[in-house]
């Protein structure tokens, strides 16, 4: 069976990046990176999750890098990034930070945008100097700051000690994913998407997953076990939406809960019924509408701003206000505080997930 590290075609086929440069980490760890779009357009920038990669962004890259500047990242011993034995939220927070230094310029503001380890890179560098000149603000998709083996829900058990532990025994099993085989895909559509997923969407998660080495994937698998970042979400003082699945098993929607509690601007949470973990490919276009949304809302002159093909014709604008997305999802605003705390009002679709 082929293991491609991504899909060759479809919409969710890494879109060709307009250049590529590698940025070295503040422990000389090397991370590729990718440039999309306009030179002079609204900035975003991506960070994957684990066992991820670019290419998990693909199609957010290809609908945004219309008039949006796109950068996105391999986080260390992902993708195209070496791997490095440094492993841990420091590194992951230098990582972040050097990417922003090397790709935007001084003073330039840019939308954050993070899935699952991902967020946790951006709570991790939340106090780092670079994320405070940078951040306009951050999107946190399916992601959490602390406990993350004992809530989650993989193996059909009642939480408690043995669930923790067969967890962390299989999150972090050194075995060998091989080749995508069906039985591959449905294990992998069980453990990290929506019951309902498009076999379009599985096979384009199952390569990424699959081509993510053991050792980078057992490495990584012991940070998320002690991960413990609740200091860094109340430092992220910026404007924060978060996103989740109901049917995410790796980061079950209780810690997006806690995380709207904890931001200090909480400016959205969304719980999307019957979707998993993988949030960008299972909802694209709610996850890139909300990216476009808040560059418009918090990029100085982005609503200005808007990149023009050669056809003569305007891009979609860039505050990205296009009609209430067709399958009814919609965020809530974080719109008080109470006893220290964002009081969010959560906006859940009642209608199963088509």
């Amino acid at each position: 069976m082929s293991r491609l590290p991504h899909v060759a075609d479809g919409p969710y086929a890494p879109p060709v990046p307009a250049h590529e440069l590698t940025v070295t980490s503040a422990d000389g760890a090397r991370l590729h990176v990718e440039v999309h779009g306009p030179e002079n357009a609204p900035a975003v920038v991506l960070s994957h999750g684990w066992c991820c990669s670019t290419a998990f962004w693909a199609a957010q890259v290809r609908e945004l890098a219309a008039d949006h500047r796109v950068v996105a990242y391999d986080q260390r011993g992902h993708g195209r990034s070496p791997a490095n034995p440094a492993y841990g939220t420091e590194p992951l927070a230098d990582d972040l930070e050097a990417v922003l230094k090397a790709t935007l310029a001084p003073g330039e503001q840019a939308v954050l945008a993070g899935h699952s380890m991902g967020g946790m890179t951006m709570m991790a560098a939340a106090t780092r100097p670079a994320v405070r000149e940078h951040a306009a603000a951050v999107l946190l998709c399916s992601t959490g700051s602390a406990r993350l083996v004992p809530s989650a829900t993989v193996l059909p058990l009642g939480e408690g000690r043995v669930r923790t532990w067969l967890t962390r025994r299989v999150l972090g099993s050194r075995a060998p994913l091989g080749p995508v085989t069906p039985l591959a895909r449905r294990i992998l559509k069980y453990a990290t998407m929506g019951p309902g997923s498009a076999p379009d969407m599985v096979e384009a998660c199952a390569r990424i997953v699959h081509a993510c080495p053991r050792r980078v994937r057992h490495g990584w698998s012991h940070v998320l076990d002690l991960l413990d970042l609740d200091h860094g979400v109340r430092e992220l003082r910026m404007p924060v939406e978060v996103v989740v699945g109901t049917a995410d098993r790796l980061t079950p929607p209780v810690h997006a809960r806690a995380l709207a509690t904890a931001l200090p601007d909480c400016v959205g949470l969304t719980e999307l019924p019957g979707l998993g973990h993988m949030t960008p490919v299972e909802a694209p276009e709610l996850v890139t509408g909300k990216i476009r949304t808040l560059a418009a809302d918090h990029i100085p002159g982005a609503r200005r701003k808007r990149a023009v093909p050669a056809d003569g014709h305007a891009a979609v604008p860039a505050d990205g206000r296009a009609a209430e997305h067709a399958d009814g999802h919609t965020a809530g605003r974080a719109d008080g505080r109470a006893a220290g705390h964002t009081a969010v009002q959560t906006a859940v679709q009642t209608e199963e997930s088509a």
